[in-house]
């Protein structure tokens, strides 16, 4: 939802800048902020240069539009795991692996990857070493296939074709039209797959963790070793999975409750 500003604090109608565009998926130009905020032009131009300056913001190189910069990307990732804002978020995952008897974690799409913000090991000697802050690609992964297979059909194009798909096993779907089969397969069940793409020998599940507004906020994983756990294997706990991603929304992408 869009927020107007009545401050005249330039604080404020900074954060207020950075906002709208942390909620616009294609970022917004200066005279849609101006439309949004209710501000003079050349107010909202200046305080986007300046938060464009410092990394906080930056333009994307067609349109030149405002869209998210790497300084609020790391400011974002560090709040949401900052230790008293995830502490629910970490319990469940907590109860989640020690039901499952595997590594779960979470993750948050960032660019053209998903990244790792929260994780709880299990205590098997073997293990997958994949700790947060771990940048992983979409393609290869459960959860990277579910935030493409959520994503609006051009966007996913665009994105897919814009550099060959890296090959990370014998198994990695490289091909963008055989990888939108699946995607079309993953978006209807509402589960995403890693079958030995990513890593040799690492099997994983994904659920999506959905906000107010019906768009995957963050998605809920399992992994584990072939050694242990088969593919099928995991599937047995796509329920548990579910009932900790429902808990997860209710935490943290409740409209009343949200961080």
């Amino acid at each position: 939802m869009s927020k107007t500003v009545s401050s005249s604090s330039t604080l404020l109608r900074g954060l207020a800048i950075l906002e709208n565009i942390a909620e616009a998926p294609r970022g917004l130009s200066t005279a849609e902020l101006v439309e949004i905020l209710g501000l003079p032009k050349p107010t909202v131009h200046r305080i986007a240069q300046q938060l464009e300056d410092e990394g906080y913001l930056q333009r994307t190189p067609t349109d030149r539009r405002f869209v998210v910069g790497h300084l609020l990307k790391k400011f974002s990732i560090n709040i949401i795991s900052n230790d008293t804002v995830g502490a629910p978020r970490h319990a469940i995952l907590e109860a989640l692996s020690e039901e499952i008897g595997e590594t779960c974690n979470c993750t948050m799409l960032d660019g053209n990857h998903t990244l790792y913000f929260d994780r709880v090991e299990c205590n098997w000697p073997i293990k997958v070493d994949l700790h947060p802050g771990s940048r992983l690609p979409l393609h290869a992964t459960a959860s990277g296939k579910l935030f493409l297979a959520h994503m609006k059909p051009q966007e996913r194009k665009r994105l897919l074709n814009a550099a060959p798909l890296s090959r990370n096993t014998v198994r990695t779907i490289v091909s963008p039209e055989l990888l939108e089969v699946e995607l079309k397969k993953i978006k209807e069940e509402g589960i995403g797959y890693d079958n030995e793409e990513l890593l040799d020998g690492m099997v994983a599940v994904a659920v999506p963790v959905f906000d107010s507004a019906n768009r995957v906020s963050f998605t809920l994983a399992v992994h584990a070793p072939t050694t242990r756990r088969k593919i099928e294997d995991l599937r047995q706990y796509i329920p548990s999975l579910r009932r900790a991603a429902t808990a997860l929304a209710a935490c943290y992408c409740d409209p009343e409750e949200s961080v």
